[in-house]
């Protein structure tokens, strides 16, 4: 397939300029469920006139349709695109920062989904889609899956489509830690019940802070009911979390001023599953929470991180170091981002 897409970019270079624009507008229309032309237009940075003539043909060809209320992707349109996923990865250049990443960090899979999350809030819904596909996709009849919280991880649960007439009902989800105290839509807890109720599976629910003081842990650890859930939460097969600027998620937890000072001290870069990491993925400090647990993670058969933005690139690439991933699902800002300090990295060890 490479040869051939060279083949056409040397013989028929408009018509590689011509697949990506309207590959670009089906797809932006998919991801906006329903559009107008001028919102359409001013998202892509196109002109109306020209937007009107390829919707127009698009429209002809079956791909979409034009309502009243605005444009939406029919059936065959979809099919389409997810036809188009494999030629659309070499033309954006998307394949072969995939394989950079997995090769680098010896990963079992990397999906690149086109644009930046910090950019579009469009950007993230598509990485959720390529998310929940790369989890329907790991998991198997009976499978406990863990999930964490944050925005991402509920554009996950949103997108999580199973194909018609499969259920999952020996399946169950949990939430991998306590709640942040934030809104309830991005709460793991929420998430995992979501994702649950989408595949037909079982689900059980920590009620607990994420951040917890000695006292509170020691009552709660010996709890049965809490230890019940705590043990489901560390038996799953699968786990599906988000990658936070370390930071960031200092702020989100709204941990004391010292504790914060201390952690940017330690070189903190990166936060997950409640831990935080330096550049070099080494751990410098962790929460006292119940959950997941670090020893928990490096047993877990399919870990699966899921962030994008190029302000996220460090604090993945932190992670990636970490190296218990096995499979990540990031935007191309942000694999952009990562592949660029790959680079950097080995013209030091060079010197």
């Amino acid at each position: 397939m490479r040869n051939l897409l060279e083949i056409q970019k040397q013989l028929l270079p408009d018509l590689m300029d011509i697949l990506k624009k309207r590959y670009t507008i089906l797809h932006q229309i998919m991801l906006s469920d329903v559009i107008g032309r001028r919102t359409l237009a001013t998202s892509l940075d196109m002109t109306e006139r020209v937007l009107r003539a390829e919707t127009d043909l698009l429209k002809a060809q079956g791909l979409i349709e034009i309502e009243n209320i605005g444009m939406r992707i029919s059936d065959a349109g979809r099919l389409l695109l997810e036809e188009l996923e494999p030629v659309v990865k070499e033309l954006f250049g998307l394949a072969n920062l995939e394989e950079a990443i997995r090769q680098s960090y010896g990963l079992r899979k990397v999906v690149v989904v086109p644009g930046d999350c910090d950019a579009s809030p469009l950007v993230k819904r598509e990485l959720g889609r390529a998310g929940a596909k790369a989890l329907l996709s790991s998991m198997s009849e009976g499978d406990g899956v863990a999930v964490t919280g944050g925005t991402t991880l509920a554009e996950v649960a949103e997108q999580l489509n199973p194909p018609h007439n499969v259920t999952m009902k020996d399946s169950w989800f949990v939430p991998a830690r306590g709640g942040l105290g934030e809104s309830l839509e991005i709460q793991a807890n929420t998430i995992a019940s979501g994702m649950a109720k989408r595949v037909g599976a079982g689900y059980r629910l920590l009620h607990v802070p994420d951040l917890l003081g000695k006292e509170a842990y020691e009552s709660l650890v010996h709890d049965p009911n809490i230890e019940d859930i705590v043990n489901m939460i560390r038996q799953a097969r699968i786990v599906v979390h988000g990658i936070g600027d370390a930071m960031e998620m200092a702020r989100r937890r709204k941990l004391e001023p010292q504790v914060t000072e201390q952690i940017r001290k330690e070189g903190a870069v990166a936060e997950s599953f409640g831990y935080y990491f330096n550049e070099d993925g080494v751990v410098v400090h962790k929460m006292r929470t119940l959950g997941l647990r670090l020893e928990d993670i490096m047993e877990t058969e399919t870990v699966i991180g899921i962030a994008g933005g190029k302000s996220k690139a460090k604090a993945i690439h932190a992670v990636l170091r970490f190296g218990q991933e096995d499979i990540l699902v990031i935007d191309e800002a942000a694999a952009s981002e990562i592949v660029a300090q790959l680079g950097q990295d080995a013209k030091q060890e060079i010197k």
